[in-house]
């Protein structure tokens, strides 16, 4: 039997992913419709990561950098149980007793209108802090419909 790496599965179900949602009404091709590109409404979320809850934050690292992942400067530690990983532009967080599960991340610039446009929307908090004030860091987390946390952290 062949054995396949995480990043490999990982691709490949990223590829059927985006191959599905790219999808709507030209199953042919798998492109697009133009009509739904004209009608879609983008938000900038910012920058993606995948906040990992983990049990042991410095095997966790050991792993992540066998996988070519390194510590972002200035970015958490060891010692404080949480550190930002890069790879490229692929960017990933280990939190040891921070999650209850993991959680994509997202990092706009402006995490407070973002909030307003998704309230319009009908969408609803399940934690928030510093949103009260007009500036500086504040943060929200939504949930899919299954459940998945999504948190929004404006640094």
């Amino acid at each position: 039997m062949k054995k396949f790496s995480l990043l490999t599965i990982y691709s490949l179900l990223i590829s059927a992913l985006t191959m599905t949602f790219m999808r709507n009404g030209d199953a042919d091709t798998g492109y697009m419709d133009s009509s739904a590109v004209e009608n879609f409404e983008s938000l900038d979320l910012g920058t993606f990561s995948m906040s990992l809850a983990v049990k042991d934050i410095g095997a966790s690292l050991a792993f992540y950098e066998k996988l070519g992942f390194q510590p972002i400067e200035n970015a958490g530690s060891v010692e404080q149980k949480w550190l930002l990983l890069s790879n490229g532009n692929t960017k990933i967080g280990l939190f040891q007793g921070m999650f209850p599960t993991n959680t994509l991340t997202f990092n706009p610039a402006d995490a407070r209108s973002l909030l307003a446009d998704l309230e319009e929307k009908g969408i609803e908090t399940t934690f928030s802090m510093g949103m009260e004030n007009t500036e500086g860091p504040c943060s929200f987390a939504v949930a899919d419909p299954d459940g998945n946390p999504i948190l929004i952290d404006q640094h």
